[in-house]
């Protein structure tokens, strides 16, 4: 059995497989504050399954431009996820962490990489506009949400030639899937680039940011854009099931910027695509608000009839085909 951890900056969640990735036990731990005593928590709480493990798999979400497929843990590998701790601040310490409080009980343990299935985004979609020192530094399109789309793409049979996939919850984003292969994503650099979301602001004039960081400082400006922007910001919560119960003007105006954005990037993604076969929508959001999903369709009716696939997010379980996948190998 494959215990898998997926340790995000304030939650853990956690689940175990058996070998034909079936789910034997699951869980999740909010407001986390030391990754280590999550951990620890998980243990305890999933005991009556230790002594079935064979291995341990995990969510990282920032591989860089290197780190493009699912490893196994090495020290090698993990310098190499240290490496990009400038790239995820929040997230892969966090990961690594788990990693870590996991190690004395000395099993195998792997890696899946959220940027990973974009990788395949080519240079002239993935590239900024800028002199080739700074692009040397890193700065670059990444996109996320990677495993959830790697998920989505199993679950479609057939797999449309050109997919919209909407990846939609309190972080949200899209993917231009062509030919199952991410060709565009509505994130870049960080999570924060793209769509509206439930605390982050989305596309942003850069100039806009410094002005924000003249103003509130840096951090301040970033823990604006990050955790009271987005649906929160024009409304005041990043609760979707609530501002669709709400009727006032603000409430309205925060669901109409959601879909609105959604639709306007996606007219993006299917130019990526040179055209759309299919429409899927994944996420808290995605699968449990059809009204969000009707309005951000009415915002492409003009594509004609599309058809549209609602599929269960599954992030834990993709992490654990990867980690079968290379214990396989020879």
């Amino acid at each position: 059995m494959i215990l898998v951890l997926n340790a995000g900056s304030s939650s853990v969640k956690a689940a175990v497989f058996a070998p034909d990735l079936s789910a034997v036990a699951s869980l999740q731990i909010s407001a986390v504050t030391d990754p280590a005593v999550a951990v620890a928590e998980v243990l305890q709480r999933l005991a009556p399954h230790l002594p079935g493990l064979t291995a341990i798999a995990h969510r990282v979400v920032h591989g860089g431009a290197t780190l493009t497929q699912p490893v196994l843990v090495t020290t090698d590998t993990l310098a190499a996820i240290r490496a990009c701790i400038p790239l995820a601040p929040l997230h892969n310490p966090a990961n690594l962490a788990a990693i870590d409080a996991l190690a004395p009980l000395g099993l195998p343990q792997y890696a899946s990489f959220d940027t990973a299935f974009h990788a395949t985004i080519p240079a002239v979609a993935s590239a900024y506009a800028l002199p080739a020192t700074e692009r040397a530094n890193g700065l670059r399109r990444y996109g996320f949400h990677g495993l959830s789309y790697a998920s989505l793409i199993r679950q479609i049979d057939p797999l449309p030639a050109r997919l919209l996939a909407f990846h939609l919850g309190n972080g949200a984003s899209l993917c231009a899937i062509l030919h199952g292969r991410s060709v565009a994503s509505s994130m870049g650099f960080s999570p924060t680039d793209g769509l509206t979301m439930g605390t982050r602001v989305g596309s942003i004039d850069p100039m806009a940011v410094l002005d924000l960081a003249r103003r509130h400082g840096i951090d301040g400006a970033a823990h604006l854009l990050n955790h009271a922007s987005g649906l929160k910001g024009l409304a005041g919560t990043n609760d979707m099931a609530t501002l669709l119960g709400r009727t006032d003007a603000e409430a309205r105006f925060a669901v109409d910027h959601f879909c609105h954005h959604a639709a306007r990037h996606a007219g993006s993604a299917i130019t990526a695509m040179g055209g759309l076969d299919a429409v899927a929508f994944t996420g808290g959001i995605g699968e449990n608000a059809p009204t969000i999903r009707d309005r951000i369709m009415a915002h492409l009716a003009w594509l004609g009839p599309v058809p549209v696939h609602v599929i269960k997010a599954d992030e834990e379980r993709q992490i654990a085909r990867d980690a079968l996948s290379l214990r396989s190998v020879p």
